[in-house]
């Protein structure tokens, strides 16, 4: 009987290129910029020069694009640890990273604050026009 790898993703994973800012926890390596090869709500896969080890703790900052969450494009400050490092390109020395989100910031629009002379209709297209 063949015995096969399970899938052990629990969230939809899509290729999609968005820029990401990773910075290795408690490290004094300057933040990169690059983008993401593949991105779930449970993890993000990117190319690095960075030398990152598997295990390590990163934080990230990324616009989570509205596939994801049925809301616009909103700012998440990720924090998750390293799962897997490969090397993709060797020729220059990128590093594939695969990092599972430990938890994550999800930055909102603010809305607006009502005053006691706001009529409620024009709060209410405020509100709207917020979203």
């Amino acid at each position: 009987m063949k015995i096969t790898s399970l899938n052990r993703r629990l969230s939809r994973r899509l290729s999609l290129k968005t820029p990401l800012r990773v910075r290795i926890w408690k490290s004094s390596a300057p933040e990169e910029k690059t983008e993401s090869l593949n991105l779930s709500q449970n993890g993000v896969y990117f190319a690095t020069n960075t030398a990152i080890r598997e295990g390590e703790t990163v934080e990230i900052l990324l616009n989570m694009p509205a596939e994801f969450t049925d809301e616009p494009s909103t700012e998440w400050r990720c924090t998750g640890h390293v799962v897997r490092v490969e090397a993709v390109d060797s020729a220059q020395g990128k590093l594939g990273v695969g990092v599972q989100f430990d938890c994550y910031e999800v930055s909102r629009v603010k809305l607006p604050v009502a005053s006691s002379d706001t009529a409620p209709e024009e709060m209410a297209k405020a509100i709207l026009a917020a979203r």
